[in-house]
């Protein structure tokens, strides 16, 4: 089952994907639905009640698909996402797994005390 976000896919030549003009397209597997639950439109017939969302970058735009439509290309190993607001980023490594990282900045406080100075000697 199609089941990791970030998966590199090819959608596989059907009258249905024909028809859409997506036979042979590679997009990013962006996520997966119950169609009965969220009322999307799925290209293809589930012969149970699953769904992938592949986005394409061409053509800035995402797809419902019958898993028996897709081919997997690879894992998407390496690929990164990161959310606005969020002091994190998750890599997806060799494993398939997501791997959690913090991205909070360290700062970095001298110890070396800086000389006092008058306000008028700003050249020193």
């Amino acid at each position: 089952m199609f089941d990791s976000f970030g998966n590199k896919v090819k959608i596989k030549d059907s009258p249905e994907t024909r028809e859409k003009g997506l036979a042979g397209k590679t997009g990013d597997v962006h996520g997966q639905t119950t169609p009965s639950m969220m009322d999307v439109e799925v290209i293809g017939t589930p012969k149970t009640d699953f769904a992938i969302n592949v986005y394409f970058d061409d053509l800035k735009s995402s797809y419902w698909f019958d898993e028996e439509l897709l081919e997997t290309i690879d894992y998407g190993q390496g690929s990164v996402i990161t959310l606005d607001g969020v002091d994190k980023k998750w890599t997806k490594g060799q494993n398939r797994q997501w791997i959690e990282e913090n991205t909070t900045q360290t700062i970095i406080q001298s110890t070396t005390k800086t000389p006092d100075k008058k306000w008028w000697e700003f050249w020193k």
